[in-house]
């Protein structure tokens, strides 16, 4: 045997070495095999391809007024823009922005990313908080006969 050990461990530790230094690969974001930059370049007549049906039916439809001008507020502010329009679909241009989405109580503040594109700005606001039970009441179930009532 060598000094350095067996050719086995000397191969082992050149595998180690290229994994060091290698760099992680950052995983780049596609929307059915398309990217960021390729779907913001899209006009919307093109991004409807790519959508899910009832996201299709609604832009072929387009944006009412309403919709149309926070549409076009999202895209050109820079600050966070505040809406009570929960059902406008989150578009490739709207990444990075931030908008407050009014709950029907205040308003929530939401950074969109890629991954929300094709989704309504209300599914990202909850409307309803779930309040966690307690034990279950006195007379309830036939253990809870014998639960201390402190």
């Amino acid at each position: 045997m060598s000094p350095e050990g067996s050719a086995k461990g000397a191969r082992r530790k050149l595998r180690k070495k290229k994994a060091l230094i290698q760099e992680r690969k950052r995983k780049v974001f596609t929307y059915r095999g398309k990217t960021l930059e390729e779907l913001a370049k899209m006009d919307v007549s093109e991004l409807l391809k790519y959508f899910p049906s009832r996201i299709r039916r609604t832009l072929k439809r387009g944006f009412n007024s309403e919709q149309q001008k926070v549409v076009s507020k999202i895209i050109k502010s820079n600050k966070p823009v505040r809406t009570h329009q929960r059902d406008i679909i989150i578009l490739p241009q709207f990444v990075g922005k931030k908008v407050l989405i009014y709950n029907g109580k205040e308003f929530k503040e939401l950074v969109i990313r890629a991954e929300m594109i094709g989704h309504y700005l209300g599914e990202f606001s909850e409307t309803r908080n779930f309040e966690k039970h307690s034990g279950p009441g006195v007379g309830a179930t036939k253990g809870s006969k014998f639960m201390p009532l402190k």
